[in-house]
């Protein structure tokens, strides 16, 4: 897995953590216990990135920020082609497909960014809130429903994260043959 060093920072992984092969993690990262990183995902910690526990980072997204680094709190899930450049991405909290989170925001604990939508910069997304559009508006709060929805999702990537790092075979699927 391409993992590199940069201004004498090397990314810190903890050892359950999964980081696919195919993703770049460079610098200043520290990724947390279960947390996934897919493929075709980009860290570029030229600033200090850390990233909670069973937070996943889905294919093709891209996380780098322009101040003074970003905290990406535990169960987080960021899905396929996010941009984010946030500042602060709170626990539990959703970034749907192809969303953007500008420079400098801030989205809170149990928030959700909508597929598309995009966050400007040093916007700040209030705790429970889903937005959606250009530029995001809030629709709504985040209902139970949708709450247990994505908490399933992260438990669901901690448990993709372990089967890959496994080898991408159970024992059951290698029995079976």
């Amino acid at each position: 897995m391409p993992i590199r060093s940069l201004n004498g920072h090397t990314p810190v992984i903890h050892p359950d953590a999964f980081v696919s092969e195919f993703a770049y993690v460079v610098g200043n990262v520290e990724i947390g216990a279960f947390s996934s990183v897919w493929p075709g995902s980009v860290i570029r910690g030229e600033q200090r990135i850390v990233i909670g526990a069973n937070t996943c980072i889905q294919d093709g997204t891209v996380i780098h920020c322009e101040s003074e680094g970003a905290v990406i709190g535990d169960n987080v899930v960021m899905g396929h082609r996010v941009m984010c450049h946030a500042e602060r991405i709170g626990d539990g909290a959703t970034l749907a497909n192809g969303c953007v989170v500008n420079a400098g925001a801030i989205v809170g604990a149990g928030a959700v960014v909508a597929s598309g939508a995009v966050v400007v910069d040093n916007a700040n997304v209030p705790e429970d809130t889903i937005v959606v559009g250009v530029p995001a508006k809030p629709l709504g709060t985040v209902s139970e429903k949708h709450r247990e929805r994505f908490i399933w999702t992260a438990k669901h990537y901690v448990e993709l994260g372990q089967m890959y790092k496994k080898g991408g075979l159970d024992d059951r699927e290698i029995n079976a043959k």
